[in-house]
C-alpha cells in the first residue's frame, strides 16, 4: 500500500507557497543522520485541508508556514525512541505481537511540526530551534513580551483556529483534530520524484 492509498496527501503540492524543510531527510536533526529518503510531507487529507486554511490566513498577513515534519513511519519512530527515550519529546512506540498498539500522532499522518516565515521565506524568531529537547522549547518558557514569544503565540493562535492542538513541550508541534481516530502506519516514505 502507498501513502496516497492510505488517504495521505501532500499539502505543499496543493499550495506551493508552503515551504518545506524536512529535517529528517538531512543530517540537520537530532539523530545527526539522514532518516527519510525524501524531503516530502504527507498528512491525512482532512489535516492537510486545515493546514491549507492556516496558510491562507497567514498569507493575508504577509507570512507563511514552513514544515519540518509530517507523517513519520512507525519504524522511524522506533529508531527515534532508541536515541531519545523521553516521552516529553518522542512518543513511545509499542508493538505487541507485531501489531502497533501505541504510536506518535506523526505515525498516523495527523501531526505536523511547523514554524512561521516572512514573505521572503525567512524563519521568524522562535523560542528555540527545531527539535530542541530542553525546557526552553516548552510553550510556557518563552520570555513574555519577547519577539519569539509573540511569534510562537501567533503560530499557536492560527493553528488552533483550524482545530490543531499544541503540544506543551514543543512550540513547533501540533496535532490535528481527531488524530486518535486514524490508524498508525509503517508505510515507507517515497523517494524524491
Amino acid at each position: 500500500m502507498r501513502l496516497n492509498e492510505a488517504g495521505l496527501v501532500e499539502p505543499a503540492r496543493e499550495d506551493p507557497t508552503i515551504l518545506l524543510d524536512i529535517r529528517y531527510a538531512t543530517a540537520n536533526n537530532f539523530t545527526k543522520q539522514k532518516v527519510y529518503p525524501s524531503a516530502r510531507c504527507f498528512l491525512r487529507a482532512d489535516i492537510s485541508r486545515r493546514l491549507l486554511k492556516v496558510q491562507a490566513l497567514l498569507r493575508k498577513q504577509g507570512l507563511g508556514l514552513k514544515l519540518y515534519d509530517c507523517y513519520r513511519p512507525f519504524s522511524v519512530q522506533e529508531a527515534f525512541w532508541r536515541i531519545m527515550p523521553d516521552e516529553r519529546y518522542v512518543g513511545k512506540p509499542v508493538r505487541e505481537n507485531g501489531v502497533i498498539v501505541k504510536s506518535s500522532r506523526h505515525n498516523r499522518g495527523a501531526a505536523v511540526d511547523v514554524t512561521l516565515v516572512d514573505a521572503n521565506g525567512r524563519e521568524l524568531p522562535m523560542p528555540t530551534g527545531f527539535d530542541d529537547f530542553t525546557s526552553a522549547a516548552h510553550r510556557a518558557s518563552a520570555k513574555p513580551g519577547s519577539v519569539a514569544a509573540r511569534n510562537s503565540a501567533l503560530l499557536e493562535r492560527v493553528m488552533t483556529s483550524q482545530g490543531f492542538e499544541p503540544l506543551s513541550t514543543e512550540w513547533w508541534h501540533f496535532d490535528g483534530p481527531g488524530s486518535e481516530d486514524y490508524s498508525p502506519l509503517d508505510l515507507p516514505l517515497p523517494a524524491d520524484n
